[in-house]
């Protein structure tokens, strides 16, 4: 446990099981909804499991809570910082740079995050050492056409975390078997001429619903770096024949969706210690677990 400047009134520590509800208030309340966010319990309690929460605290209640996951490549152990949220009652009185202190004690490791456009956000980040780089956009939209030569088929979280481990070095097998538990949750595999390309997860709940992490191969040039991604979006099926997928601005796959009528419903900023954390040519990131 962590005590504060008396002034500030605030104590921060690590978060436990019995925090849940208490973190889901703190969520709700900080405008998070549904599936796959703060209020849901799977969420919280897969972060509690595998990464970091911690919670501030004022007036004997929990007021705010900040988490992280370390996120291991062939280049070390990069620190996402998966949710940073305060209670609008508490706005402005150093919660979240508490957090920050609390969660990256260590300024000269690899770190990153998806910064919203609360105004409290780009500045926080700043101070914590991260660079804005890109837009993340988030994309909705009808089914597209599948792409020739390309062939999609369900796997399991297993196959796909190998394959994805097999191109970028990064394990991340727990990941992709808590996607598949989600609501709708399915693994899969996208084929070039038969062969294994890219591998990631679909999952999500009414509107929520579509492609939360692509993993590819690194030999794909930026054309088939986009069809990857149209043909996986091609193959869910969905209730109302929509998708959703997060990609970053400059992802080729970016300029086909708009161009098929898709839009841009939201946006997040990439923020990073180094640009190239994530690179936006080819990153089918998952905002919460990238």
């Amino acid at each position: 446990m962590t005590n504060l400047a008396p002034r500030q009134g605030l104590m921060v520590r690590g978060a436990t099981t019995a925090d849940v509800d208490a973190i889901g208030r703190v969520a709700e309340a900080a405008g998070q909804r549904g599936e796959w966010t703060g209020v849901d319990p799977a969420y919280v309690g897969h972060l509690l499991r595998y990464g970091r929460i911690a919670v501030v605290i004022a007036g004997g209640r929990i007021v705010g809570f900040g988490a992280t996951r370390g996120i291991p490549g062939r280049d070390g152990v990069t620190s996402m910082l998966c949710d940073l949220f305060v209670h609008p009652s508490h706005h402005g009185r150093g919660c979240g740079r508490a957090l920050l202190a609390e969660l990256w004690p260590e300024q000269n490791s690899p770190r990153m995050t998806f910064s919203s456009q609360h105004p409290h956000a780009l500045p926080l980040y700043t101070s914590a050492g991260l660079g804005g780089w890109w837009p993340l956009l988030y994309l909705t939209g009808h089914t597209v056409s599948t792409p020739a030569r390309w062939t999609v088929e369900s796997s399991t979280p297993e196959a796909v975390s190998t394959l994805e481990a097999a191109w970028t070095g990064i394990d991340r097998r727990t990941d992709h078997r808590a996607w598949a538990r989600r609501p709708n949750g399915m693994a899969i595999v996208a084929n070039l001429d038969g062969r294994p390309c890219a591998a990631g997860t679909a999952a999500g709940e009414g509107d929520g619903f579509g492609l939360v992490h692509l993993a590819g191969d690194p030999r794909l040039h930026d054309a088939q770096a986009a069809d990857s991604v149209l043909a996986v979006l091609a193959a869910l099926e969905t209730a109302g024949g929509n998708a959703r997928v997060c990609l970053p601005a400059p992802h080729p796959a970016v300029r086909p969706l708009l161009a098929a009528g898709w839009r841009v419903t939201s946006m997040d900023l990439f923020m990073a210690t180094h640009a190239m954390l994530l690179d936006p040519h080819r990153a089918v990131p998952s905002p919460a677990l990238a």
